[in-house]
C-alpha cells in the first residue's frame, strides 16, 4: 500500500500539463508459514527459569547434584496442568450483617471518601438539601459533604466488589469512624 501511494505520489508531482499516466501498481504478499511452539511461553519461562538458577551460584557451575535437581525442578513444572481455559463465574453478593465487613477494610478507603464526598457536593451544588445544618465554618459544598461524611447520615451504600465479580454492598453505618 505503501509502495502504490509512493507511486502515485511521484507521478503527481512529475506530471506535465495534465498528462495523465497509467501506473499499474504490483502488490506481493508473503505468507509465513511458521508453527506456533505447542507451550512456547512455558519453554521461555522454564529456559530463564534454568538461566536465573545458574546463575545465581556465580561463576562456578553447578555440580551434577545440583544438575539433577534442578532438571527433576523443571519435569515437575511441565507436568502441572496448563489452565487455558476460564470458566465463567456467575457473579454472587455476599450478605452483610451488621458489624461484619467481609471484603477490603472495616474503615472507608481514601478512595471511597473522596468518592462519596465529590459526589455529595455535586448534589448540594446543584441544590439538594442538606441532611445537617449547615456549619459556620462551611464556605463551599465540600465541606458540608464533609462533615455530612463524618456524621454518617448520608444514605449511601458501599459495593466491594472481588476480582471474580462477587460483590459486597455495605451501607455507611457498617464502617468503623
Amino acid at each position: 500500500m505503501i509502495r502504490l501511494y509512493n507511486v502515485l505520489r511521484e507521478f503527481w508531482y512529475l506530471s506535465e500539463s495534465g498528462e495523465t499516466k497509467l501506473v499499474e501498481a504490483v502488490e506481493t504478499e508473503e505468507v509465513l508459514e511458521v508453527e506456533p511452539e505447542e507451550n512456547a511461553g512455558l519453554n521461555k519461562a522454564l529456559d530463564t527459569y534454568r538461566k536465573l538458577i545458574e546463575k545465581k551460584d556465580g561463576a562456578d557451575p553447578l555440580t551434577e547434584k545440583e544438575q539433577e535437581s534442578l532438571e527433576k525442578r523443571i519435569k515437575e513444572i511441565e507436568k502441572r496442568e496448563v489452565v487455558e481455559k476460564i470458566e465463567e463465574h456467575e457473579s454472587v453478593e455476599i450478605p452483610c450483617e451488621k458489624g461484619k465487613i467481609t471484603i477490603g477494610p472495616p474503615t472507608l478507603t481514601r478512595f471511597e471518601k473522596a468518592r462519596i464526598m465529590g459526589a455529595r457536593a455535586l448534589q448540594l451544588s446543584l441544590g439538594a438539601p442538606p441532611f445537617i445544618p449547615i456549619p459556620k465554618n462551611a464556605r463551599i459544598s465540600l465541606d458540608i459533604s464533609m462533615e455530612e461524611l463524618e456524621q454518617r447520615v448520608i444514605p449511601i451504600t458501599i459495593r466491594r466488589v472481588l476480582p471474580n465479580g462477587d460483590y459486597q454492598n455495605i451501607p455507611i453505618d457498617y464502617f468503623e469512624k
